[in-house]
């Protein structure tokens, strides 16, 4: 009998200690993609670079697009700096204090066209700023030249466009007083508690107080950048900017539902990273690449927590994109790991670039498909991981 109660006292063990085992296995492997959701990269190459800076033409409005070295939300400049480009009828400049290596969250380096005191030199009149989340969403620590150049160069005549947590520079700049301003919907309650001058609002995409305009989060940059197009060079010009990206509906939405990031959101994605594949993404550079579809696969494969995201380039070159961004990798193409190579439109590969990612799964975009490129990686993540989770991806995008 003795004997007896022993053995089952030592089986009960060997399964709490099996279960116990079991349980930190799926606890890290659920909190590993988590914690590469919040590690940034640091670029650790030469300083200064070389940009690419296009030419500046004095019959087209002027559009700066704010950059923090420290992190810049990807979507959010990316997304105006493709479309005000699409127009034909701008000059667009991503500008930042210092002119070094920006860390675009998440997976690439971006070099800014000019300085904020090399912009003032040039004397060109800047008819559109553009602020991006940026770095720090504590409202009382926002950059001061940041805030400064903002203020120093609104004029009353000109044009702001806050895109997302872009709301939290804005407000410092006390510009938005007493004007309707929005934010991401997962931030709202958090950004207005900083700052109580605005009339915060929810429920649209995109606000307008005159000439100052936000946008509520993320994927909205798209909504906030079209309703200025059209504010400015019409709307035969936005119409075309909008067929060129296949905008998914056929008016700028206006209306938004304000859906938040719940606890159950959270819950499905932390199931997803215990018991799902979890990618080793990377996302090909090369020349001419899309700026649209580079920040559409990047912000919306980095909400769907996979192991690892990073950008390449064959021999780490950096590379110049469709309208003239320099872009730097932030991979080592010789070390690579990747379970996917994701490879965004308008760019080829080559046979010693396939051969370089021999374990990964391409994944090939193609700009002949009509379909806008956040619906596009959306559709294919609720394949991958089902409905729910995609439903998580687009509340942490703001798409609704």
């Amino acid at each position: 009998m003795k004997n007896k109660f022993t053995k089952m006292i030592k089986r009960a063990i060997l399964i709490i200690s099996l279960t116990v085992i079991l349980c930190i296995a799926l606890f890290s492997r659920a909190i590993q993609p988590a914690m590469e959701f919040v590690k940034w990269p640091v670029y650790s190459g030469s300083v200064p670079l070389h940009s690419s800076i296009p030419v500046f033409d004095a019959t087209k409005k002027t559009v700066v697009i704010m950059a923090d070295k420290d992190g810049t939300e990807m979507f959010d400049m990316l997304a105006p700096y493709y479309l005000f480009n699409a127009t034909g009828r701008a000059n667009v400049f991503i500008i930042a204090e210092t002119k070094v290596p920006v860390v675009v969250k998440k997976g690439v380096f971006v070099l800014p066209h000019y300085t904020f005191s090399e912009i003032d030199s040039l004397g060109i009149p800047i008819d559109v700023i553009v602020i991006p989340n940026q770095s720090n969403l504590n409202g009382m620590k926002q950059k001061k030249p940041t805030v400064s150049f903002i203020t120093n160069h609104y004029n009353g005549k000109n044009t702001i466009l806050s895109v997302c947590d872009g709301s939290v520079t804005a407000a410092a700049t006390g510009i938005y007083d007493g004007k309707f301003l929005t934010t991401h919907s997962s931030d709202y309650e958090m950004v207005k508690k900083s700052f109580r001058k605005p009339f915060w609002v929810q429920g649209l995409s995109v606000t307008q107080s005159g000439n100052l305009f936000s946008t509520a989060g993320v994927s909205n940059a798209t909504e906030g950048s079209l309703t200025v197009i059209q504010e400015i060079f019409g709307e035969e010009t936005m119409r075309q900017v909008m067929n060129e990206i296949h905008y998914p509906v056929a008016e700028i939405r206006k209306e938004h539902k304000n859906l938040v990031v719940t606890n159950d959101a959270i819950f499905i994605a932390a199931r997803k990273g215990a018991f799902k594949s979890n990618e080793r993404i990377g996302v090909l550079l090369k020349d001419g690449v899309n700026e649209l579809y580079l920040a559409g696969i990047l912000d919306s494969y980095f909400r769907s927590f996979p192991a690892s995201l990073e950008t390449f380039s064959l021999g780490g070159k950096s590379v110049v994109s469709k309208y003239g961004l320099t872009f730097l990798p932030t991979g080592d193409i010789l070390t690579n790991t990747c379970t996917e190579l994701h490879i965004p439109g308008s760019i080829d590969i080559v046979n010693e670039e396939v051969a370089m990612f021999a374990k990964a799964k391409l994944i090939r975009y193609t700009l002949n498909t009509k379909q806008y490129i956040i619906d596009i990686c959306l559709q294919r993540i609720e394949e991958m991981y089902g409905h729910d989770f995609a439903n998580t991806v687009k509340l942490m995008l703001d798409y609704n």
